[in-house]
Order: C-alpha cells, then structure tokens, then sequence
C-alpha cells in the first residue's frame, strides 16, 4: 500500500519551456548556453548551483564572468524561472484531496533563485506558496545531490521516513524514474504538462488491490 507520493516540482506541477530558458541565458549574455542547460540536469555552474555546491551568489559571480558583465540576483532569477510557463493550481489543488491519506512531497533538482519565488505567496494566484501544499520538501541543491543519482533517492528516504515500496514517485524524466525503481521505489512516468490526475488514481487504485 502506498503512503507517500512523491512529485517532481519542474514538468509535473510546472510547464517546462527550455528554450524560453535558454532565449533568457543567451540574452544575459551568455554563449552556447545549451551546453550548460538541458530540461532535466544541468552542467557547470548550473551544475554546482543545483548540487549545492556554490550558492545564489557564487552563481552570479560565475554568470558574470561568463557573460562579461555584472549579473544581478535578480537578473540570473529572471532566466532561471523561464523555464517555468504554467504553474498547475489545479492540480496543487486537488492534491489537497490526497492529504490525510497519503504523505505529499517534492523531489525537484531546483535552486535557490526559483525556489526564492516559488517558497513566497506569489507562487500561486490565491496567494499560496509551493510549500502549502506538501508535507515534505527535497531540494537538490539543500540535500546537496541530484537526480538522477541514486544518493538523493536514498537520503529522500532516508530523511522522510519512507519505505520504498510504500513510496510513489512522479516524474517526467526516464533516467530519473528508473533510478527510482533501482532504490525499489514505485514510479509513474508522466509527460511534461500532462494533467495525470487519472493516471495518478488508477495507480493508486492499483497498489490497493
């Protein structure tokens, strides 16, 4: 039976748009940025800062020196949320038909800049922020790994009490939810933007059988 769920936060509650992101970079000043940015891991120093390994500031300093310039928090902010071009309300909403019987969480390689937004009352239209909605929050870059490494999964289980085969993990990334079911956990691969509440109930309805 299952009695955590687990959802990725960037293309399961959001909309991802990449090249929206990357038109955002490359108007910072920033060269080839698709070597750096993909829709699921990135590299570099969007690496480190979604790893955790450099925080907000340390970003901008790297950003400056790559873009010849002198790059603002709020700036390199700007860019990061072009990634996100619809945040789901009425799906945040109805997981609240879910709380009581299941535990909700977040598994999101993120970073300090959308989290800054998304953490606020300005997330939603109804003035709710991400963390209104969930029991649990896991960041990569505050658990200082990333998916699709299987230490994230393990310490996600680890930190929230899970066990495994008790958790369901949604996700739009394959390599993500295969590292996932490697630590034993059961998975729902969704589409970026997909409306899974169906699917969602179906899997639930199956695990209770």
């Amino acid at each position: 039976m299952i009695k955590d769920i687990v959802f990725d936060f960037g293309g399961v509650l959001t909309t991802i748009d990449t090249e929206k992101a990357l038109r955002k970079f490359r108007d910072l000043g920033i060269e080839n940025p698709e070597l750096y940015i993909n829709s699921y891991c990135q590299k570099g120093a969007f690496y480190e800062l979604e790893n955790g390994d450099i925080d907000a500031e340390e970003f901008c300093m790297k950003l400056s020196r790559m873009c010849r310039r002198e790059i603002t928090f709020a700036e390199a902010k700007d860019a990061w949320l072009g990634f996100l071009v619809e945040i789901h309300e009425n799906l945040l909403e109805y997981l609240q038909t879910l709380r009581g019987k299941y535990r909700l969480s977040v598994l999101s390689n993120t970073n300090p800049f959308i989290q800054s937004w998304a953490l606020t009352k300005d997330f939603t239209t109804c003035g709710k922020s991400l963390s209104d909605y969930f029991d649990n929050l896991f960041f990569s870059y505050r658990m200082h790994c990333s998916k699709p490494s299987s230490a994230i999964y393990r310490k996600m289980l680890d930190e929230g009490k899970m066990v495994a085969r008790e958790t369901l993990f949604v996700d739009d990334g394959v390599r993500n939810i295969e590292a996932a079911a490697a630590e034993g956990i059961q998975t729902l691969l969704v589409a970026n933007g997909e409306d899974w509440r169906e699917a969602l109930e179906k899997r639930l309805s199956a695990t209770e059988e």
